[in-house]
């Protein structure tokens, strides 16, 4: 088991250049690569984590959901987190740190639609029972935090991974892995902001999408299944979108 000897000799994450989450995930990332984090060993605490880094615990989780993404590590409920074999390199790679602006969230949503409405399909034709009760677990899970005014990214992105899952098809879940969380427009913007929404009406409305794409991979009806998940994207396209343009032309 790996443990923390001396937290505070870690090196505190610089505060500029990439999000602090990214730079965390750097971190972590090469602590399992040179072998100090093995398969096996358990990730210290939250709190730990927090000390030695001088980051919050939002921070932290977010890194975390990243490496879940990234298939390096995994949580189990009520013991910890544990550090996976690690994965094999991939050409393909979109650096979250990229994605800063809402034209880059917009293109990013536009990559969404292309794959997640396929994705979704796929899902209601082919999921396993199993499949469907992991994504009713992350639909709950968003659903509590939405409640409970809480982050729901991490959970919002595993609900979108588990659909890609069920396809069977081995590249939609490559694919999502490599995107992460940077495809939820939250972690990169204030997105009930800036399309004049109230926050909780706002995550409301999107508990409220994912809910009609649950309904439909779980009926095994694949037309209502890519309408819902179209719908979902491009009411967030739009609403982002609509949000650019009043920016652009308070700017012109």
């Amino acid at each position: 088991m790996f443990t923390m000897e001396n937290p505070n000799a870690s090196p505190r994450l610089p505060r500029k250049r990439r999000s602090l989450a990214q730079e965390l995930v750097t971190v972590l990332s090469e602590q399992i690569r040179d072998g100090h984090l093995k398969r096996g060993d358990k990730l210290p605490t939250e709190s730990a984590i927090m000390d030695a880094h001088g980051v919050s615990r939002t921070v932290v989780r977010e890194a975390i959901s990243r490496l879940q993404a990234a298939g390096q590590v995994e949580t189990r409920h009520g013991i910890g987190t544990f550090v996976l074999d690690t994965p094999s390199p991939s050409g393909f790679r979109i650096d979250p740190a990229t994605v800063v602006t809402l034209r880059d969230v917009l293109a990013i949503l536009e990559l969404r639609i292309s794959l997640e409405v396929e994705s979704a399909g796929l899902a209601a034709q082919r999921r396993s029972p199993e499949q469907l009760a992991l994504m009713r677990a992350a639909l709950d899970a968003l659903n509590e935090s939405v409640s409970h005014a809480s982050d729901a990214v991490a959970s919002d992105f595993q609900f979108h991974l588990q659909i890609a899952l069920a396809t069977g098809n081995r590249y939609f879940t490559d694919i999502m892995t490599h995107l992460g969380t940077s495809i939820i427009p939250r972690t990169r913007l204030n997105s009930a902001r800036l399309a004049h929404d109230d926050q909780q009406h706002y995550m409301n409305r999107l508990s409220r999408e994912h809910e009609e794409i649950y309904d439909a991979i779980a009926r095994q009806d694949s037309d209502a299944a890519r309408a819902a998940m179209r719908l979902h994207l491009t009411n967030s396209r739009e609403r982002l979108r609509h949000a650019h343009e009043e920016a652009e032309a308070q700017r012109g």
